[in-house]
């Protein structure tokens, strides 16, 4: 009975972070993860562990956003290009330094990428592309380099900066963006991520089935909300979650 409730406990907490990474584009760490030290994991078992279970927030949104066409094949490749060799080398940093003035950086950050959305009123609310030459192009491959080097490393709220950088260098709407966010960086990058820190790291494999139950539950609730209901509430959500993973960094950090 124990064990059902822990199980239990975790697809909860999963479905939960999950399903509000899923409309924000990023963020499932905010809860999942302090949810697995507060349970008693150690921060290099509870990171690798979270990071294998967000792999399948990925595959609930991918379903979802794939049928609904919400991704072009070049721009995804771009990302697979520019962001995997960052994740890699990410992973294998995090492991060897000290995160916490990363953290309070990354947390200072969040919190104003959340408010600078709050105050951009008409922020990726239409589809407006631009930097399309070769040289926009390779500005945002720097860009998306840099998010999969903090992607691999401190994985609370990285897919954010992906969403934002897409909307604010490419020119996509929080629905595109959001697509993009969570098929490649939650299968793509997360997945490499995972597999990088399981070689170096321990991992709590029987908490696994609760956690990747919720986040594929989570992920196809949370894309399916986002698409029935547009880029008003997926920029909220994106608000609101981009402010709390922040200050969760900070007061980790601290």
């Amino acid at each position: 009975m124990d064990l059902l409730l822990e199980q239990l406990f975790l697809f909860v907490v999963s479905l939960v972070a999950n399903g509000l990474s899923a409309m924000a584009g990023g963020g499932s760490g905010l809860l999942q993860l302090p949810a697995l030290i507060f349970l008693g994991l150690p921060f290099t078992m509870a990171l690798a562990t979270h990071k294998i279970a967000s792999v399948a927030l990925g595959v609930g949104a991918s379903i979802k956003h794939l049928r609904a066409g919400n991704a072009e094949w070049r721009f995804a490749l771009l990302i697979l290009v520019a962001g995997l060799p960052g994740v890699v080398l990410g992973a294998n940093t995090i492991l060897a330094i000290a995160p916490q003035i990363a953290q309070i950086s990354l947390g200072v950050l969040t919190v104003g990428i959340g408010l600078y959305s709050y105050f951009k009123k008409a922020l990726g609310q239409e589809y407006q592309p631009r930097h399309r030459q070769p040289m926009g192009v390779l500005v945002g491959a720097v860009g998306l380099f840099f998010w999969g080097f903090l992607n691999g490393s401190l994985t609370s709220g990285t897919g954010l900066f992906v969403t934002l950088w897409l909307i604010i260098w490419f020119g996509f709407d929080f629905k595109r963006a959001t697509a993009y966010t969570l098929i490649l960086v939650g299968l793509f990058w997360n997945g490499t991520g995972a597999v990088t820190l399981a070689l170096q790291a321990p991992v709590k494999w029987p908490w696994l089935p609760g956690l990747l139950l919720g986040a594929v539950a989570g992920g196809y609730l949370g894309a399916h909300f986002g698409i029935k209901y547009g880029n008003v509430l997926i920029k909220r959500v994106f608000e609101v979650i981009t402010i709390l993973v922040g200050v969760s960094l900070i007061g980790k950090s601290l």
